[in-house]
């Protein structure tokens, strides 16, 4: 017969060291991981004794995959390579493409893990070469979490700064073409502090460019782009950040679509689960992302209270001099601002509870949270007092101006139209449970780590409708038997975990 001898629907003759793809319908989150069939003629499981990776090749994509063996022939066949979501994703096949696979050595760079365990300091080269294995995946999760105690137990500021540049250098870096662009920031721990979803309309508004890159949350019920998603979408690529950016002047969105400081998004994905937040992991994820960001300029804010990341201004000093020294080697214009944080701002805290307070203030309505309008509003003065053209001391007068003209209010709508209409559903949880106050007398304190992680057990960020929102704030007065706060859930087994651990300790201390 003429022509290919194969017939139709037979897959091509594949070579001895290759297997042919096959997705599977199986999410593996962050890691890399294959299903490889017991009877596979390429990797045998006897020949993965005392290795715990497989390497991975399609055209020029490699990546390093820890292999399970499987023995349904219905999942993955003896010719075949089963690939999860995510490997499916990075490696860019289709079905029945040719993937090479072998066992694999670990990576170089985990000697310098083993360095770092051992109290060594790394250089420049060491950390560019960690953060290349951390963006392309080379590194299981284990792998990731032992850098980071490593780090936590011991990093030089130089270190710092080294980190960071790598982290920078690992990934896309957006240039906006202007010679100003800002941006705010705030290193987190307080609860319903959402201060960015007001300063950035404000700022836009009066002009300036505030391209506005945000993580999930780390440790907290909600990060400034879970906030944000409840307006609008946040995951969108470089191009459709651009596009919202030339047409509004501002965006907030998700940065970890944008491919901006990727090894930092691979660190977060293991600092969530672990809580783990150093000062210098902090330093080297924000400063990193906001330079790959395309910012100039940047306003960070360090809350300072009993119970917040930062409990007192001794330790915010020490963490605005390392933010300062990075930002001087990065070239970053930076602005610390150390601010008073003894209780959660606004009153909601969650997502949707949080979106309802920004939208309050955004609006201009009589119930809107004070304390959330007047942070934000200081915080997009000191931006504002970037622009040359403005009158130095006018940067407060003319955030308030923007926000209570409704200008900043038609910004965000404008911003929100731009990025399209948000995937989630925009209501609380509908299990609801308050808590009471056991005597009479006034709110002397609120605990912010321990609201935190009462809203976190209710289900916050993942369930956007969770959290809680209080009713009574310090110095309030309050009767025994009165709501503090009110429980907010969606999944029954959340909801019992909020409601035991408020039993055990509410946060909230009641003064007679």
């Amino acid at each position: 017969m003429d022509g290919d001898s194969s017939s139709a629907g037979q897959r091509p003759t594949i070579a001895p060291a290759t297997l042919v793809a096959r997705p599977l319908a199986l999410d593996t989150f962050r890691e890399n991981v294959v299903l490889l069939a017991r009877n596979n003629p390429v990797v045998r499981p006897e020949r993965l004794a005392g290795v715990r990776k497989v390497e991975v090749v399609a055209g020029s994509l490699r990546l390093l995959a820890v292999p399970m063996i499987c023995d349904d022939p219905s999942v993955v066949g003896p010719g075949e390579i089963g690939l999860p979501q995510p490997v499916f994703r990075r490696l860019g096949v289709t079905s029945g493409d040719a993937i090479h696979v072998a066992p694999a050595r670990a990576p170089k760079t985990l000697d310098l893990v083993k360095a770092k365990i051992a109290g060594e300091s790394l250089t420049d080269d060491d950390y560019r070469a960690i953060t290349r294995d951390l963006a392309g995946h080379q590194w299981s999760d284990m792998e990731v979490a032992a850098f980071l105690v490593a780090c936590a137990a011991f990093m030089t500021t130089e270190e710092t700064l080294a980190l960071t540049r790598a982290m920078i250098g690992a990934g896309a870096r957006l240039d906006w073409g202007r010679p100003m662009v800002v941006d705010k920031h705030c290193i987190g721990g307080i609860p319903g502090n959402r201060t960015s979803l007001i300063v950035t309309p404000i700022v836009a508004a009066h002009g300036l460019t505030m391209p506005k890159t945000s993580s999930r949350a780390i440790t907290s019920p909600a990060g400034t782009a879970d906030t944000m998603e409840v307006f609008a979408r946040v995951d969108l690529n470089e191009a459709e950040m651009r596009s919202v950016v030339e047409a509004c002047g501002a965006c907030v969105v998700w940065g970890g679509r944008v491919n901006l400081s990727p090894a930092d998004d691979v660190l977060i994905s293991v600092e969530r689960p672990l809580s783990i937040d150093t000062p210098e992991q902090m330093v080297a994820s924000i400063l990193s992302k906001k330079t790959a960001a395309g910012s100039t300029h940047l306003i960070l804010d360090v809350p300072v209270g009993p119970t917040a990341k930062v409990r007192d201004r001794r330790s915010a000093l020490r963490l605005k001099k390392l933010f300062e020294y990075v930002a001087d080697g990065i070239g970053l214009s930076l602005e610390v601002m150390i601010t008073e944080a003894p209780e959660p701002i606004g009153r909601g805290v969650g997502p949707v509870l949080e979106a309802r307070d920004v939208e309050a203030v955004l609006a201009g309505r009589a119930d809107a949270p004070s304390d959330l309008k007047e942070k934000a509003v200081w915080l997009a003065g000191r931006v504002l007092e970037f622009d040359p053209a403005l009158h130095g001391g006018a940067g407060e007068r003319r955030a308030r101006d923007l926000l209570e003209s409704g200008a900043a209010m038609a910004k965000m709508e404008e911003i929100c139209a731009a990025q399209g209409a948000s995937p989630i559903a925009r209501r609380t949880g509908a299990l609801t449970h308050e808590v009471c106050a056991a005597t009479d007398g006034h709110v002397a304190s609120i605990d912010c780590l321990r609201i935190a992680s009462v809203a976190r057990l209710a289900g916050a960020p993942t369930d956007p409708g969770a959290g809680l929102e209080l009713l009574r704030k310090m110095g309030e007065p309050v009767r025994a038997g009165e709501p503090v706060y009110r429980i907010h859930a969606s999944e029954p087994a959340d909801f019992g975990f909020a409601i035991e651990a408020a039993g055990e300790d509410s946060g909230v201390r009641i003064s007679r």
